[in-house]
């Protein structure tokens, strides 16, 4: 019997085993693949995360990066240096992921990967978690199984608000890295593309955050990596993948369980940032469940506020920040990414020294203008 079983070893299950271990409680970690396993993601964290934890990230960073740049067509291009700002963190997920669980491990708590969660069932005051290997029971659930789990719809979660985007990445082996965060607006509908460099190589992807017209992703990315790096995706795997977009308020807690993590349908309508609220869903996740193993009747309600205060809050801003940009994504660039001040800007919402709640109404207001002629 555990006081809480976390399924799923993402940043969101990670980071909730952590701190919920910390705490002095009993915690199983299952995870279906085996550790470090690769996860396709940009890799780009904010640094401000190392405030929720105290421990050293170091050693799960590959790179540093302080400049970004921004095209459109592969031209006509932005160059951003974050003055004065902690730089953004480059991960590889496997390295990353695996980090926070080792941390979690260290403060007690059990991982046990390659076991594939296959139903649960939710008996008088406890949860009976069936895996491949057996049966566990745990008083606590905390859903962390990510865009393609099963864990909501078992726990009755069936008519989320869910988003679902679509993503395809190639992780590109190379020499003499340039150290740039790069996004390319013009050549990709209701998206963008990236190539976020790692130490060895480039993460390169595409993703689409508002829906459409279907587009081949394949050519779009085989154009980019030969026009911009000389990159033939063509030599290295190809991984597609789901997003699951924040796309409204909604509960996310039932009966001794709660959703974290992209299970919560959390990540930015805007940069598809997904790491960071994953982080932070499952640090208040590890709260609430420990409120709850202390006496609180409410605290898994409470969870559910708090996502909506403290993150979904700014989602909202972020979502009509997405729908005016993606929507005139030309008039987008001229008016918003050229400006020195707006891309700076936005770099500050990414790494969390701003919210969109401050800057979001300006911006539109900006966008708008500049779509029936103003300035």
């Amino acid at each position: 019997m555990f006081d809480c079983i976390i399924v799923g070893a993402g940043p969101a299950g990670g980071s909730a085993a952590y701190h919920l271990a910390k705490q002095g409680r009993s915690v199983l970690i299952l995870e279906k693949d085996s550790l470090p396993r690769y996860k396709p993601c940009g890799g780009g964290v904010s640094p401000a995360i190392a405030q929720w934890f105290d421990f050293d990230f170091s050693p799960a960073i590959s790179c540093r990066i302080d400049t970004l740049r921004y095209t459109w067509n592969l031209e006509d291009p932005v160059d951003v240096k974050l003055e004065g700002q902690e730089p953004i963190w480059m991960v590889r997920r496997d390295v990353f992921d695996h980090f926070i669980v080792q941390q979690a491990q260290k403060q007690g708590a059990e991982l046990r990967d390659n076991t594939e969660v296959t139903s649960i069932e939710f008996k008088v005051d406890r949860w009976q978690v069936n895996t491949k290997n057996g049966s566990i029971e745990g008083k606590y659930l905390i859903a962390a199984d990510g865009a393609k789990g099963n864990m909501a719809k078992w726990l009755g979660f069936k008519d989320r608000k869910r988003r679902l985007a679509g993503a395809l990445e190639v992780e590109a082996a190379a020499e003499n890295i340039e150290k740039t965060i790069n996004f390319e607006f013009g050549l990709v509908k209701n998206g963008y593309i990236w190539n976020f460099p790692k130490e060895d190589g480039y993460s390169i992807g595409i993703g689409t955050f508002r829906g459409g017209e279907g587009q081949d992703f394949k050519k779009i990315l085989e154009a980019y990596g030969k026009g911009a790096y000389n990159v033939d995706i063509n030599n290295f795997k190809q991984f597609g993948h789901p997003l699951c977009i924040w796309d409204g308020d909604q509960k996310l807690h039932t009966q001794n369980a709660i959703l974290a993590g992209e299970a919560a349908c959390i990540v930015d309508p805007m940069t598809a940032e997904g790491i960071r609220p994953s982080i932070l869903s499952g640090i208040k996740a590890a709260g609430a469940i420990h409120d709850a193993l202390s006496g609180t009747s409410n605290a898994l309600e409470k969870y559910t506020e708090t996502m909506i205060d403290e993150w979904g809050a700014d989602m909202k801003w972020a979502q009509r920040l997405a729908a005016a940009f993606y929507q005139f994504p030309k008039v987008g660039y001229k008016a918003g990414v050229k400006r020195p001040s707006a891309s700076a800007t936005m770099a500050k919402v990414f790494i969390g020294e701003l919210s969109y709640s401050e800057v979001a109404g300006r911006a539109i207001k900006r966008l708008t203008g500049s779509m029936f002629g103003g300035k």
